[in-house]
């Protein structure tokens, strides 16, 4: 009879182990979300103007410098910080679910802009009014947000 009993306590404590390990496996399933959720909360990613010196080169068609103009300008850039993430994850390959996430144009402008310091090869400054300034055209940031790395923007 000793032995009986002894066999029931083993099967109900082995039932208790299985039955536990199985709510552990469900519990940690459920706390695991499948995907990261972007908090964009405290993020500061924004259009700021930024002085920049811009120098062009000009050459003839011969490919000789024929003058280099140079001019300090004021554009648009983007800065700020976005929030990114590593947790772990069952689903990944790595055991690691990333989300990355920078601070990126959303859309581009060309502008026209004028270099108005020009110089010959000898570094002298060009006074005659076809030579003197510089047109030139750049893609500048109109508007700028966190977008996930690697994802392209158009």
């Amino acid at each position: 009879m000793h032995h009986s009993v002894s066999g029931t306590a083993i099967a109900t404590s082995n039932c208790g182990i299985l039955l536990c390990c199985v709510l552990m496996l469900t519990f940690s399933f459920t706390i695991m979300p499948a995907t990261a959720q972007h908090n964009q909360a405290d993020e500061t990613c924004e259009t700021l103007p930024s002085e920049i010196h811009l120098i062009k080169e000009e050459y003839d068609e011969l490919g000789r410098l024929y003058r280099t103009c140079n001019g300090d300008v004021t554009v648009n850039k983007c800065e700020g910080k976005c929030n990114s993430q590593v947790q772990p994850s069952v689903i990944t390959a790595t055991g690691f679910l990333k989300e990355c996430y920078c601070c990126r144009e959303s859309f581009l402008r060309e502008r026209q802009l004028q270099l108005t310091h020009c110089y010959d090869p000898d570094g002298v400054r060009m006074t005659d009014h076809e030579s003197a300034t510089m047109e030139i055209r750049l893609k500048e940031p109109v508007d700028c947000k966190c977008f996930k790395c690697g994802e392209m923007v158009r």
